[in-house]
């Protein structure tokens, strides 16, 4: 009977969560470039390790910004890779001569090699907003304008930007890869709704905007330098905390597009990579929407094999199931059309019976145990 009133307890604060979340999403207005005029100077951080098969994509991006060329500068921290991506990079300086191109090689200092390589580039930074993006990205054209006309609006300290994947035409994606994208949407939407509701704690280092002034005043990453990942994250929390402004662009105009994992295995250590940094969070609605997430898959997880061996009645589970299924739907269905993937959801329903036994296992992993990412073992 305990379980079962827990069970209900929980499904109940998790149903809130997400309708609040979907509140949120509602109430978040859609940002439309209206800003001819470019004031604020960025300067675009591309950390990058092993990246020869993804750096010409992202080149290709940066070279059709439209944005004043001395307004800009492109920061290419090498993170000491072992194939052609430093070539490849010296290539890219070459063939525009007329872009502000920098290089460099990372200036370790603490457990996480990418929040070194970010912290490298921005001692050497000339401009007063540092842009982040990955290695395997492609931005919009319209990108740094997009952020200069919310700058210069709103005068935030911090802008996040939505993160999709890129779609190759003609080509079927493999399951996992339909899964990671799913589990990207409820992400997306997670952080589009916090925003909404003014409580954000999620953003994405793939596209993600800060005032070089703030950062340095509150130290940089100093106060989680352990953790290898959360460049973005606690970033925006620590922010947050003292008080400054942050804001995020809900414009298809907006969305930087990052390549899917190309295999299984790199899909479960990523994950395991960002759970592990979850218990570190200062913000207490985070911390608050990760209990409720893990404690309501747990519980379908448990009450699953409970009524498959006719321990509990089979009820209660379905019940919970249901009214998860079709809230998050509805949250997880904004996210797909907003991205123009719809046609994505034709996979959710096996999705949402993954889901509950894929979460437990990548919380439960990234508590005992380590991960490795880009040839590299982390502990937790």
């Amino acid at each position: 009977m305990l379980l079962v009133i827990l069970l209900v307890l929980v499904t109940a604060c998790y149903l809130g969560l997400i309708a609040a979340l979907i509140y949120g999403w509602k109430k978040l207005p859609e940002f439309t470039l209206q800003k001819t005029t470019a004031e604020t100077g960025f300067s675009i951080i591309v950390p990058y390790r092993n990246e020869a098969g993804n750096l010409p994509g992202l080149f290709k991006s940066l070279s059709g910004l439209h944005y004043p060329l001395e307004k800009f500068e492109i920061i290419l921290v090498n993170d000491s890779s072992m194939d052609d991506s430093k070539k490849l990079c010296e290539d890219f300086q070459s063939n525009f001569p007329e872009m502000n191109i920098r290089f460099l090689e990372n200036s370790r200092r603490s457990a996480s090699p990418k929040k070194d390589a970010v912290q490298t580039a921005i001692e050497v930074s000339v401009f007063e907003f540092m842009v982040a993006t990955d290695a395997d990205c492609v931005v919009p054209p319209n990108w740094l304008r997009n952020f200069d006309q919310e700058i210069c609006e709103n005068s935030s300290k911090l802008v996040a930007g939505p993160v999709g994947f890129v779609q190759e035409a003609g080509k079927r994606k493999p399951l996992f890869q339909r899964f990671e994208e799913m589990d990207l949407m409820s992400l997306q939407s997670t952080t589009i709704g916090s925003f909404g509701l003014e409580k954000p704690f999620m953003c994405n280092a793939a596209n993600l905007c800060y005032e070089k002034k703030v950062f340095l005043d509150h130290s940089g990453f100093s106060e989680n330098d352990r953790i290898a990942s959360g460049d973005d994250v606690f970033l925006l929390q620590a922010l947050r905390q003292k008080g400054a402004k942050g804001s995020i662009l809900r414009s298809e105009d907006h969305i930087v597009c990052t390549k899917s994992q190309q295999s299984l295995r790199g899909l479960m250590n990523q994950r395991i990579r960002w759970a592990a940094k979850a218990s570190a969070y200062k913000s207490n609605f985070g911390k608050f929407s990760g209990l409720i997430v893990f404690f309501m898959n747990l519980f379908l997880v448990i009450y699953a094999v409970l009524a498959l061996f006719g321990l509990v009645s089979y009820q209660y589970v379905m019940l919970a199931f249901l009214l998860k299924f079709n809230l998050d739907f509805i949250l997880i269905y904004k996210a797909a059309k907003f991205f123009g993937r719809e046609d994505l959801m034709r996979s959710y329903f096996w999705c949402s019976l993954i889901y509950p036994f894929f979460s437990v296992y990548v919380a439960g992993i990234s508590v005992i145990s380590g991960y490795e990412w880009k040839g590299r073992r982390f502990r937790k």
